[in-house]
């Protein structure tokens, strides 16, 4: 696993490394010196940092910057295809924890780059593709599936509730009654911490489960009535509005984009 990984830059800015996890898989709190983009094939991997968690369904990648505590656990058969990078690499490589959209390009150059030598010649051909893939990190597209954790315990106590019952009807009247606050000033709160607004929060924190749940095998009804949707219709346009696809096609369509 690649928590007991260590890499030699002095030859290549980044070393890629292919590994398959079986479902229930996880890899404990572990860093890196080194950044690590983690891109899934198949199955969903959810990262766990001391700020947050990140949801990373197939054919999609998550970004992890050099230094970064985290945890993986496995959801279904994970195909997972690293880059680990040299922070040193480029002086623009991305600053912060974050879903990514993997493009065609980039997942063709990871492929390639697993069977290229550890050493090469300047100008060559291994060369161009290491700095290829070094350019498409810097402008991969941002997803909606981080959740960040708020830092006061008031909130994140609110918000370890809502995940542990994400069906229920959160709204942002019910969380100031809870907490005793005025409703303006829990959202200014909740979003100067997490840098979202609360209903965005919590449709995060579903979809995450959503996610999850789908790639272990569970029907679109009851995922949709568990997390409090009306009906399966209204759930499907959320989940097409985020994804671009219903969540009955989502991970057949994921997974046989990313064989192709």
């Amino acid at each position: 696993m690649s928590a007991r990984l260590n890499f030699d830059f002095a030859y290549r800015p980044l070393v890629p490394y292919a590994h398959d996890y079986a479902h229930g898989d996880a890899e404990p709190w572990h860093h890196h010196a080194c950044a690590q983009l983690i891109h899934t094939l198949s199955g969903v991997v959810k990262v766990e940092t001391q700020h947050g968690s990140w949801i990373v369904p197939p054919s999609r990648g998550v970004w992890l910057p050099a230094g970064t505590r985290h945890a993986l656990h496995i959801v279904g058969a994970v195909a997972a295809r690293t880059l680990f990078v040299d922070p040193l690499a480029r002086a623009d490589l991305p600053a912060s924890c974050q879903v990514v959209q993997i493009s065609p390009l980039l997942r063709e150059l990871i492929v390639s780059a697993l069977a290229l030598p550890e050493q090469y010649v300047p100008g060559s051909r291994a060369e161009r593709i290491y700095e290829l893939i070094l350019d498409e990190i810097r402008v991969m597209d941002v997803l909606p599936f981080g959740l960040p954790l708020p830092e006061s315990e008031r909130l994140l106590s609110l918000c370890q509730q809502i995940q542990q019952a994400p069906g229920e009807n959160w709204t942002l009247a019910r969380a100031a009654t809870q907490l005793c606050v005025a409703e303006r000033t829990l959202a200014r709160h909740f979003s100067r911490e997490t840098g979202l607004q609360f209903s965005d929060w919590v449709r995060r924190a579903r979809l995450s489960v959503a996610l999850t749940r789908l790639a272990q095998g569970d029907s679109v009804l009851t995922v949709a009535l568990d997390l409090g949707y009306d009906s399966p219709s209204a759930f499907s346009a959320m989940f097409r509005r985020v994804l671009g696809v219903t969540p009955a096609n989502y991970f057949p369509a994921a997974e046989k984009r990313a064989l192709r």
